[in-house]
This record gives structure tokens, sequence and C-alpha cells, in this order.
């Protein structure tokens, strides 16, 4: 008889216990959800004090968003990491833009700018749109600094458009790397693949970040912890209702995951995919680029790894950033303590970092 009283009362707690937690997991979600609802990013306040503004211009079938500051000195255009866009450089506009006539732009494939269905995901189409976004835009020669893909991008305009291009900064680009047969021992070819494999997919409703959430609990399990792919889904379904229409932008978030999740709802897979099968690069050799260079650089290196199975981990090894050092006729090395992404991370040293050199 008493021990059936007693497991009536432990069921009875474990009731209340379970009803507490479930009532302050529905009251943390309500105040999450009326957070996100009035969250204003305090890099939107400190842009719009710098008098940098977002705008678009047409050239061709090409839609250009970006952001522009006051002509403050010499033109510095900045091209984000692929799956980013123009805003991740917004730790570091306001600085630069005291000194520099900044133009931050989404390079097609990222961000809100418009181009055709068909639009060809290649370093030469895009380095060449970008090329008549400086001529029409911008209108004059410019200093040029490239995080990842954006330093791919930095590469060509300086190899093929020397005429447009005083001196540039490589942020931790992939040189080599993301090329054959090189890039199927990276970290990012899992994005590579996971772009091809979204386009294939009969379900794939279009916007990638949906995509990602669904299918990267690797990533989601390494770099946002335990549990977290679940809460993303979660905070990015209600933002979403909370704000229709605006840029994904959850506060709580470690900065690199909150830039990416933003960069990820306007990313189009079939620029990762170009990677995935090579037709990014066709037509542009990194070595062969690289040795045309007749500019000032710079080459940023930030952390990298190898993992157990050889998987590189960063963007370049070792050996591939001094390759890349011996080609360039006039560069300077920098090794940083950051991760990729080096103007988020470590905006005071790579605001430094573009004074000093540019």
């Amino acid at each position: 008889m008493k021990t059936n009283c007693i497991k009536k009362k432990n069921t009875r707690n474990t009731f209340i216990i379970i009803c507490v937690v479930l009532i302050i997991i529905v009251m943390i979600s309500l105040v999450m959800i009326n957070y996100m609802k009035h969250y204003n990013n305090p890099s939107n306040k400190k842009l719009i004090e710098a008098g940098i503004t977002e705008k678009n211009f047409k050239i061709g079938d090409i839609d250009f968003n970006y952001a522009e500051g006051p002509n403050n000195g010499p033109a510095l255009l900045l091209l984000h990491a692929q799956t980013l866009d123009w805003f991740t450089y917004s730790r570091v506009l306001p600085a630069l833009s005291e000194i520099f006539h900044v133009f931050a732009v989404d390079y097609p494939g990222h961000g809100k700018t418009l181009y055709p269905e068909n639009y060809p995901m290649t370093a030469n189409q895009i380095g060449s749109d970008l090329a008549n976004f400086i001529e029409t835009v911008i209108g004059e020669t410019v200093y040029v600094t490239g995080n990842s893909s954006g330093g791919l991008l930095t590469v060509w305009l300086a190899t093929n458009r020397q005429d447009l291009v005083k001196a540039i900064v490589l942020e931790d680009p992939p040189l080599f790397s993301s090329e054959y047969p090189e890039i199927k021992q990276t970290i990012a070819y899992r994005l590579f693949t996971a772009s091809y494999k979204a386009i294939q997919d009969k379900t794939f409703n279009g916007n990638f970040l949906d995509y990602w959430v669904e299918n990267g609990t690797e990533f989601f399990r390494n770099y946002a912890g335990l549990f977290s792919q679940q809460f993303i889904k979660f905070a990015v379904n209600n933002y979403r209702k909370a704000n229709p229409g605006k840029p994904i932008d959850i506060a709580f978030l470690p900065v690199s995951v909150k830039e990416m999740l933003r960069g990820l709802n306007y990313y189009d897979p079939r620029f990762g995919a170009a990677f995935y099968d090579g037709t990014w690069n066709k037509g542009f050799d990194h070595s062969e680029s690289l040795g045309k260079i007749q500019c000032s650089a710079v080459l940023i290196h930030a952390h990298f790894e190898i993992m157990k199975d050889g998987t590189l981990n960063g963007a370049m090894n070792q050996e591939q950033a001094d390759r890349a050092l011996s080609l360039i006729s006039h560069c300077q090395y920098i090794k940083v303590d950051a991760g990729h992404v080096t103007n988020l991370e470590i905006p005071d040293r790579f605001i430094q970092i573009i004074k000093d050199f540019f």
C-alpha cells in the first residue's frame, strides 16, 4: 500500500515538473519572439550615422545591390565571403568610411543583387560584371579587399582588369584549395555538395537557408552547439513571422552564425554547385592568375587545421599560402588570430590593416 502511494506521489511530481518545464519553455519562447520583433541591430544605427546607405543600380541584366558611404577619400571596394552579403562588413564600414569612399557590393549569387535565371556562376562572368560595376557606378580606379570567394574575385580583377585596380587585400581566400583535386579535401566541399544536392532535390523550395537548417546537422553541432539546429530552426521561423520581408537578424547567436544565416537566406546554391562541379574556376587558373598580378597586395591568412581524416578546415594550409606569396610579385603576408571571416571576427585589427596598407 505504501509502495503504491510512493509511486503515485512520484508520478504526480514528475507530471508537475513536466508542466513547469513546458510553461517555462512557452514563456521563454514568447519573450524571444517579442524580442526578435523589436530588435534593431546596433550596426544599423552606426551605418546611418556614418552616412552609409543601401542602394541599387542596374547594369545590363544585373541589378546590383550595394552599400555606399560618403566620398571621404579614394574608392574602396569590399567583396564579402561566399554565403554572406555586404552587411558582413557592417562592423568595419563606419571606420573605413572616414577616409575612403566605401562600396560594399552583393555580387551575383548573394544578397539582394538580381540577375537572369540562367546567369553563369563563373569567376570570369562575375568578375566581368564587377568590373562593369567599378566603371559605371564607382567611376575611378579602386582599392579592393575581398574575403574568401570575394578574395578570388579580387584576384580576378587584379589580373584581368589591372587598369581598374590600385592595390588589393586578400582576406583568407581559398587559393588552390578550391580547385580540383584539392577541393575534395576541404570542409567547404560539404557546403558545395549540399548546394549541388539542393538543386537536384525536387522538394527544394528555392530558399537555401531552409534547406541548410534541415540538412546542416554537423555544421550546427560544431559551430553553434548541441541542440542548436532545432533552436535555430525555431528562431528563423519566428523571426520571419515577426519581421516579414526583412533580412534574418537573430541577435543572440554567435556573430559568425548570425551573419551566415542572414546570407544563406539570399544565397543561390548554384554558386556553390559551380565549385562542386568545377565550372566556377573554368578559365580562371589560380597559379597563372596570381603570377600576373602587378599591383601591391596583402595576403591575410586566418586559422586552419588539418582534421584527422585529412580534411582542411580553413581556406588555405601553410603550403598553399606560401605558394600564393611566391607567385605575387609584391605581397605582404599577415597571419591573424581569427577565423575565416576576419573582418567580422577581428574588426579593429582588420581596419588597421586596411588603413596601414591602402
